[in-house]
């Protein structure tokens, strides 16, 4: 079986590529145009609330090179934007289930470490 198969794409042209999970394949793609494609993909309205904590973890990711998991992606939150923001309810409300690994995947990096 080809790997390709495993693959699937976001775009018509077939030019933005996603891993099984639907992270970006080729992170250099990232763009607030795709970030609002793979946030329709998942049915979520992106909101300046949600560009916020996107702006944070992409920050992180410039700075430790990976992306947050949940107990850092707080403190980060928290550091940047108050204790109001940088809370995991609030980070819950934004993106429900698993907020690191969805806020990792909308801002095209790679799944962070410790999510399963």
């Amino acid at each position: 079986m080809k790997d390709e198969n495993l693959y699937r794409y976001l775009d018509v042209n077939n030019t933005i590529k996603l891993d099984p999970e639907g992270y970006l394949v080729d992170q250099t793609l990232w763009s607030n145009e795709v970030a609002e494609a793979l946030a329709n993909d998942e049915g979520l309205a992106l909101t300046p609330a949600h560009w916020e904590i996107i702006a944070v973890v992409r920050e992180f990711y410039a700075r430790f090179e990976m992306a947050p998991a949940m107990r850092p992606l707080v403190k980060a939150t928290r550091q940047a934007l108050g204790g109001e923001k940088g809370n995991s309810l609030y980070l819950m409300s934004l993106f429900p289930e698993s907020p690191a690994r969805r806020v990792a995947r909308l801002a095209g990096l790679p799944k962070p470490t410790n999510c399963l």
